[in-house]
């Protein structure tokens, strides 16, 4: 496809620009609907939480055109709006899908520029999956680069990644050359950011949600004419080393069209942090085999660094509770489910779910590899109760099936009040492939005016 001496950004834009339909496997374009699927689910599931409300008004003044469609709602923005507003809500409730090896949530940034270009654009449903498939493969090769330096350094990866991904799938669309494709992205690195801090509040959503418009708007100057520096990702004063790292080439680039980092996307079956839900599911495991709530008198979490850094934190609210190991233990034990429900303000606040996070503690144990997390509960008796989850189920080992993920989708449509009947959804989904436009699906997503 080309040789090894030419800078990523470029290597990657032949390969986006050059790859067709037909390089895909079927397996792959399957995945692609399937991460569509869940990306509509949970978009529709937060569509009239009052985040999206703030965004929604706060871009409606901003936005002059009405070209793309909102999903759950009667809006209509411009298109890097649009984006915007559709990537917060598929992020929002937490429950996005995960690029397990970098914690990246592949979707989120990258389908939301897709269906919008696609939309002004007028794109078949294969070539939208096509550009989908190739803005997350780059999104998720650039995440394995600088993993996991990258996101332990304080860089919150979906974002800071997505803005490559969102890039490449608009430049697909397009119908960008190579060279073109690649300095997308890298004009797309000089709009990277988002940060671990922020993961608790409302600003984690703004970050993704840029990445989306951010890629956008860097294929679309690309498109203009605008050029970059070819080494932006991985020159000595280009991205990866700006922001920490010293990028491992290799993951970037070989074995590019033949070893697909995207077929390897887990679903979540729990709107929490993916490190938690090896935590959840042992505490499942243990109320299962008889463990009484009343009978807790102590709660030790191990696991990994990973996982301390992202749970091991006191909660205010429900976006604490969402990547906090102390809530997902007192959810999945008091109600034994860690739905939408256990992470809303009203069982954030229950006064048995705050007495129950009090007696949990978190501990380090190098020992279990990213992902798993041992549960020992001891009780009023004196006896202690062990479960251990190495691979918990939504990962590559226990994945989601097409079922359940239209049941996840039916659950979540039917939170937000939106009015949109998810069955014409699913459909338009399996359905992406053989449509001549995106148009069924973005008729399938979006809420009546009442």
């Amino acid at each position: 496809m080309s040789d090894a001496s030419e800078p990523a950004a470029m290597r990657l834009g032949r390969f986006v620009a050059e790859t067709g339909w037909g390089d895909l496997t079927p397996a792959l374009r399957h995945e692609a609907k399937r991460s569509i699927l869940n990306f509509m689910g949970c978009a529709l599931g937060s569509a009239r939480d009052p985040a999206v409300d703030r965004a929604v008004r706060v871009l409606m003044a901003l936005s002059g055109r009405t070209d793309a469609g909102l999903i759950g709602r009667p809006e209509r923005l411009d298109v890097a709006n649009a984006a915007f507003v559709n990537a917060v809500a598929g992020n929002l409730l937490d429950y996005d899908d995960t690029h397990l090896a970098t914690v990246i949530h592949p979707t989120a940034p990258v389908f939301p520029a897709v269906l919008a270009i696609a939309e002004l654009r007028g794109r078949s449903g294969t070539e939208a999956l096509l550009a989908f498939v190739l803005g997350a493969e780059v999104e998720c090769r650039i995440g394995n680069s600088v993993s996991p330096g990258h996101y332990d350094r304080g860089w919150h990866i979906t974002a800071t990644c997505g803005v490559f991904g969102a890039a490449a799938a608009t430049a697909k669309l397009l119908g960008l050359d190579a060279a073109a494709t690649g300095h997308a992205m890298a004009i797309a690195a000089s709009q990277s950011a988002g940060l671990i801090e922020n993961l608790a509040t409302a600003a984690k959503n703004v970050g993704v949600a840029a990445a989306a418009r951010n890629g956008i708007l860097a294929a679309l100057f690309a498109e203009a004419g605008y050029r970059a520096s070819p080494t932006a990702i991985e020159g000595p004063r280009g991205w990866a080393i700006a922001m920490g790292d010293r990028p491992r080439t290799g993951e970037l680039t070989d074995g590019l069209g033949t070893r697909w980092e995207f077929a390897r996307n887990t679903y979540k079956p729990y709107p929490a942090g993916i490190v938690m839900h090896a935590v959840i599911d042992a505490c499942l495991e243990l109320r299962a085999g008889g463990l009484k709530v009343d009978e807790v008198s102590d709660v030790r979490v191990r696991g990994d660094a990973l996982l301390l850094a992202r749970g091991d934190r006191p909660v205010d609210n429900e976006r604490d509770a969402q990547v906090s190991i102390h809530h997902c233990v007192a959810a999945a034990l008091l109600r034994g489910a860690a739905g939408v429900a256990e992470f809303a303000a009203a069982f954030v606040a229950d006064p048995r779910a705050v007495a129950l996070r009090a007696k949990v503690t978190a501990e380090l144990d190098a020992g279990l590899p990213r992902g798993a997390a041992t549960v020992a509960v001891k009780t009023t008796s004196g006896r202690t109760l062990t479960a251990t989850v190495h691979h918990p189920l939504g990962s590559e080992q226990k994945p989601l099936s097409d079922t359940q993920i239209e049941a996840k989708t039916r659950a979540n449509a039917a939170l937000s009040g939106s009015g949109v009947d998810p069955a014409p959804l699913i459909e338009a989904v399996w359905a992406l492939d053989r449509a001549g436009s995106v148009g069924a699906l973005v008729q399938a997503a979006v809420a009546r005016r009442s």
